[in-house]
């Protein structure tokens, strides 16, 4: 409640926009308590919500029996989304490969070796 009037006070464009006028006294902090707790003693305020709705539904903007009410800009949803599933991966052995394993992996890499240019070829001495 202090820093609504404090930037009420300090802020003229946000005070024109919240409907004073230059020359009009801001409310004390006091004013606004006693305001909120008339508002929640009455059901004013769910009564204009239930006819803003109902008023949508006669217009045709809400077309769906469940309504979700959100007060943030993103997008509401009623319903979390579905999440994907990930396969689990086998998880890689641990340690020495076979030799089989080895030798099969020791002829992939000198056919890559084969493959590729003179210039990109490593050069091995003993």
């Amino acid at each position: 409640m202090k820093d609504l009037i404090k930037r009420l006070h300090d802020d003229l464009a946000f005070k024109l926009n919240c409907g004073f006028l230059v020359s009009d006294h801001v409310p004390s902090e006091s004013s606004y308590s006693r305001l909120i707790t008339k508002l929640e003693e009455s059901d004013i305020l769910e009564k204009e919500q239930e006819k803003v709705v109902l008023q949508a539904i006669a217009e045709g903007f809400i077309t769906d029996d469940t309504v979700a009410i959100d007060a943030t800009h993103f997008e509401a949803r009623d319903q979390a989304q579905p999440k994907e599933e990930k396969p689990k991966s086998e998880p890689q052995k641990r340690g020495r490969k076979s030799k089989d394993e080895r030798d099969g992996w020791l002829k992939e890499q000198a056919e890559t070796e084969a493959n590729l240019p003179l210039y990109d070829r490593k050069i091995c001495t003993n």
